[in-house]
């Protein structure tokens, strides 16, 4: 039997991936409003090539035509990555998540291919920010991730 949690979460307040051995994993809001949101990572570690299951529950506050995702990535407190990538559209969109609607629960499962980076030892702090527009400018969701890796796999 199959059962679904919604947790609506306070601003502000972490929330406990996972932690193991090899790897800790939390993230909190870095926007004001309470959401209703999980994500879960399997499993727990930092094996030389991980690939990591992620489930993710959402309930967005707004429709979503178009979604522009802005990963920053600091390691050890220095910035080690800007990405941006346009994951909706509006025509021919590939991710689950392009058309969810307002109010709509929106549950995907996916894979995170950790072997193409090799994460040393040290605190991680990665911020992906939702845009529903390219200028960047209509913030539709803000998560602050937090991983420490502590053991080096390579």
């Amino acid at each position: 039997m199959f059962g679904l949690l919604f947790i609506l979460f306070t601003p502000g307040v972490s929330e406990l991936i996972c932690t193991s051995s090899d790897l800790e994993m939390s993230y909190t809001f870095c926007d004001s409003t309470d959401h209703a949101f999980m994500f879960n990572l399997t499993p727990c570690s930092m094996t030389k090539k991980p690939v990591w299951k992620a489930a993710l529950t959402w309930i967005p506050r707004s429709d979503i035509h178009f979604l522009k995702i802005v990963f920053n990535v600091w390691y050890d407190g220095a910035k080690a990555l800007l990405w941006k990538e346009i994951l909706c559209s509006g025509a021919d969109d590939e991710y689950s998540v392009c058309g969810t609607l307002k109010g709509e629960t929106l549950a995907s499962a996916f894979d995170i291919k950790g072997s193409r980076i090799v994460f040393p030892k040290g605190n991680y702090s990665v911020v992906v920010r939702g845009f529903s527009d390219d200028s960047e400018n209509n913030m539709i969701i803000c998560l602050n991730f937090t991983m420490i890796v502590k053991q080096d796999t390579f």
